[in-house]
């Protein structure tokens, strides 16, 4: 995880390249301090990993994302969904796994 001084003006989240192959760099952003949760959902709602689940400071966050799931084991081609819920705010980003 990586971390800016920047401190962003409003929620953002994100992901490059989209679509990816066999990685992708998630981002997010956050204009005020708050607990964070960043968890990635296969279509079908079921939950495949989580990247994030504490409190952060205001600031630019990033890190790469290996196509695996929280035990390491690669997932299948498809379209995932990236939830950021930060305080009151929740986002959500498509992310495509091409293989």
């Amino acid at each position: 995880m990586a971390l800016s001084d920047e401190t962003p003006t409003t929620f953002a989240l994100s992901n490059y390249p989209n679509p990816f192959n066999p990685s992708t760099t998630l981002s997010y952003e956050l204009p005020v301090d708050a607990l964070v949760s960043l968890v990635l959902y296969d279509m079908l709602g079921r939950q495949v990993r989580t990247f994030e689940d504490g409190y952060r400071t205001a600031g630019k966050y990033s890190m790469i994302w290996d196509g695996t799931n929280g035990t390491g084991s690669p997932v299948s081609t498809g379209l995932y969904l990236l939830r950021l819920q930060a305080g009151n705010t929740m986002l959500t980003h498509k992310l495509l796994l091409t293989k």
